[in-house]
């Protein structure tokens, strides 16, 4: 009789992981709670970037004939990170002691991508690791490549908005109580709206301390209710975004064809690799369609048409699909179709940066008019009094 300690949300869930593992329960509790139980989770979360430069070099140490458990204690004497290197110390010991090498990641599925132990677990059934880590590494990288397309491209809108906003606050609580002083040495009626601008910035600067804490509880909220309930609303709200919603759509569509054609490619049947291709997208609206096919499927309807009920592929990709599915190429399509988006992707993209640019500019400078608007006024009207006069 062994002790183990497994992370899980329940009990019952800690139980189902521990049975994947192959071991009896006879008995389950929960233990005392630590420090990290308490940090956000993405502190123990490992980069996209790392576990891809992780499988590069497993890649390249199997490639050369390596045993697994020596490929392992190469990577751990060269990983600096500290959390992938207790990680992956913890996952050698499981395969040392017997655990395959799909089950050793499986049993940290909060830290890795289903679709990982999978396409694992069909390699080693099949005896073609090498190339179910070759399939991953190419998913891995158009996934990478096209976050970062995305990031490169909302880098100039965030920093003209984040110089905007800030402009726009330091004539709120700097320049706006010093024309108010100005104006009030005259004694003369302000009209109403430099008096609301100047009651509204006076409110600001006497309560920046409750206004600053009001907006990160606000965010702390919101974070919350996407991360809970409110998922399933927001990933709907995103889609109809003008401009953006189109790209997370097909990034969406992007995701699960790479997933599905990735997990096929490796020799995973399809029931299985339909429900971890649609764990993979990340919008849930997108994933919970999709995932709900799998009885149909599973049934003998062709996937095409399942896909087509969900009403959230695209007219193209469902045809792509078909076709892929009447010829016996479904892989090959499947591969087809997320390159397609990922070429629509960074085209789309780049048509709304160049919309959403002047967009901003125009924004932006309206609202500057506005507060320059509220206090010139004022002056005009004292120096046409002054030539009345």
């Amino acid at each position: 009789m062994i002790e183990r300690h497994v992370r899980a949300a329940t009990l019952r869930a800690a139980q189902d992981e521990m049975r994947r593992q192959g071991l009896h329960v006879f008995e389950a509790k929960r233990g005392a709670l630590s420090l990290g139980d308490f940090l956000p989770k993405t502190r123990r979360v490992i980069s996209t970037e790392r576990f891809l430069l992780f499988n590069q070099e497993l890649l390249a140490l199997v490639r050369a004939g390596l045993p697994i458990v020596q490929s392992f204690d190469i990577m751990l004497e060269r990983q600096k990170n500290l959390r992938f290197r207790e990680v992956l110390n913890e996952i050698r010991e499981k395969i040392t002691s017997g655990v395959a090498l799909s089950d050793a990641f499986a049993a940290y599925g909060n830290l890795f991508p289903p679709i990982y132990s999978t396409s694992l677990r069909a390699g080693e059934r099949s005896g073609d690791l090498e190339g179910v880590l070759k399939r991953f590494l190419r998913y891995q990288k158009m996934i990478v490549s096209l976050r970062k397309k995305v990031v490169g491209a909302l880098v100039y809108p965030i920093i003209l908005i984040t110089l905007s906003s800030a402009m726009v606050f330091i004539m709120i609580t700097v320049v706006i109580p010093k024309f108010a002083t100005f104006f009030e040495g005259f004694g003369a009626e302000l009209p109403w709206f430099t008096q609301f601008m100047i009651s509204l910035a006076t409110g600001l600067r006497n309560n920046i301390i409750a206004v600053v804490l009001g907006v990160a509880l606000t965010i702390f909220l919101l974070n919350r209710w996407v991360a809970t309930s409110g998922r399933l609303l927001w990933d709907r709200f995103k889609l109809r975004i003008p401009l953006v919603g189109g790209v997370l759509h097909r990034f969406a569509i992007m995701q699960f064809t790479q997933s599905l054609g990735t997990l096929l490619a490796g020799g995973t049947p399809m029931v299985p690799a339909i429900e971890i291709a649609s764990q993979s997208v990340t919008n849930q609206l997108v994933s919970t369609r999709i995932s709900g096919i799998v009885q149909n499927v599973r049934e003998g309807e062709p996937l095409w048409r399942s896909l087509d009920n969900t009403g959230v592929m695209s007219d193209l990709a469902v045809e792509m699909i078909k076709v892929g599915e009447s010829t016996g190429a479904l892989t090959e399509m499947l591969a087809n179709v997320s390159e397609f988006y990922d070429e629509e992707i960074e085209a789309r993209l780049s048509r709304m940066v160049a919309a959403i640019e002047p967009l901003i500019l125009v924004f932006m400078g309206g609202v500057i008019a506005v507060l320059l608007y509220a206090f010139y006024l004022p002056l005009f009207r004292l120096s046409t009094v002054g030539q009345d006069q």
